[in-house]
């Protein structure tokens, strides 16, 4: 495919260089070339573009030509982009959502129509967390007979001495600052930033850690394709613990902006090589954990998925330089295009992939370096959650 990548950030960049090496032709645009030059490194043949996600046109005339149009920018660009994509007649692929139009449904679910006038497919959420996140849901959903409940449970971790963005910083500030959503019997609603602390163990050598609700677009997506009753979405870990401190403090509202000293740019490779040296950015985790409890044959069942991610330390060892958040997101991003749904039209989510396409993403996410095991406990009737 002819594949045009918008934002060529920490995940963008290493995105595109992996699809290139599955023989794709891609090209990225982004509206600072030369810092993307910086995340693709000097030696990278990739052609950069620029292009602004603000402007339609921009993107339209950055992307004439490609089959597949992927969005590595900001969620708060998804509706322009995929404006731009159905201009190009072009397949699209995003990361997340941003929630705008309808607090309970992503934004994008607004171009199905078009999409399917144009028969061209849009693959959404299409990365580690949402993503496989919700291939584990679905496919834990069709292990039983009746889900009640689905939880998910993700550890993000830097160990730094300042503040260091192994993510996209505006994503970040937007996670902090948005209301939680959860689904708890049957209805959706907006829950309290940083609520409902809960202990969560995570495998080792992470262990038990604190975590709380956090905006994440898998609650805003599951309900609508399996029948249950709760989901819910907690985060833990220092960069999350961090983010409850200053919002306690009252550092953190959307009058007031994003501050860069709290959320400074995502780190490009050299300048994360270089506070690796220093000693300033030591190591960074990454974890999810996906719980789907219900019943079997009668019996309850808890079925616990549990993906782990190349620490920072390890992808360091490898050579590369890439975090662990930016890493897992462009390797799944990678792997969904693979088994893009080119014969399908219409908004999609990974969840209402078919079940054919779900196991091979699933099957070549195993293959790589992520690690996912799958645990099922029977649970007594009427017992209490115990996680």
């Amino acid at each position: 495919m002819r594949i045009f990548v918008l934002g060529a950030g920490g995940t963008g960049s290493l995105l595109a260089q992996l699809l290139e090496r599955q023989g794709h032709t891609v090209w990225c645009g982004d509206r600072d070339p030369e810092r993307a030059r910086r995340f693709l490194g000097r030696k990278s043949a990739l052609k950069v573009v620029e292009a602004n996600a603000r402007n339609l046109w921009s993107i339209v005339r950055a992307g004439r030509g490609a089959n597949l149009v992927i969005n590595a920018s900001p969620a708060v660009f998804n509706k322009i982009i995929l404006r731009a994509a159905l201009r190009l007649r072009a397949h699209y692929l995003d990361l997340n959502s941003h929630l705008t139009h309808h607090p309970f449904r992503p934004e994008q679910f607004r171009f199905h129509k078009q999409f399917l006038a144009k028969n061209r497919a849009a693959l959404i959420c299409a990365g580690a967390a949402p993503g496989l996140t919700n291939l584990l849901a679905q496919r834990g959903s069709e292990m039983l007979d009746a889900v009640e409940a689905v939880h998910i449970r993700l550890f993000e971790s830097t160990e730094s001495k300042d503040p260091v963005s192994t993510w996209s910083a505006d994503v970040a500030y937007d996670e902090a600052i948005s209301r939680p959503r959860v689904y708890r019997h049957g209805r959706f609603s907006l829950a309290k930033r940083f609520d409902e602390r809960e202990k969560f163990r995570f495998p080792p050598p992470i262990g038990e850690v604190p975590v709380y609700l956090a905006a994440q677009d898998e609650v805003c997506m599951l309900p609508y394709v399996m029948p249950v009753r709760d989901v819910d979405a907690k985060i833990g870990g220092n960069d999350f613990d961090r983010l409850r401190r200053w919002y306690r403090q009252g550092k953190l509202n959307r009058s007031a902006g994003i501050v860069r000293k709290r959320f400074p740019e995502t780190l490009t490779p050299r300048r994360v090589a270089k506070l690796i040296r220093q000693g300033i950015l030591e190591n960074a985790r990454f974890a999810a954990a996906v719980l789907v409890r219900g019943m079997k044959d009668d019996q309850p069942i808890l079925l616990r998925w549990d993906a782990s991610f190349p620490t920072l330390y390890t992808i360091r060892q490898r050579g590369l330089v890439s975090t662990p958040i930016a890493y897992a997101t462009a390797h799944l991003a990678a792997i969904f295009v693979k088994h893009f749904p080119r014969d399908s039209a219409g908004v999609i989510g990974p969840e209402s992939l078919p079940a054919e396409t779900r196991r091979a993403i699933l099957a070549a996410a195993r293959s790589r370096d992520f690690r996912i095991a799958l645990k099922t406990t029977r649970l007594k009737k009427q017992e209490d959650d115990d996680f």
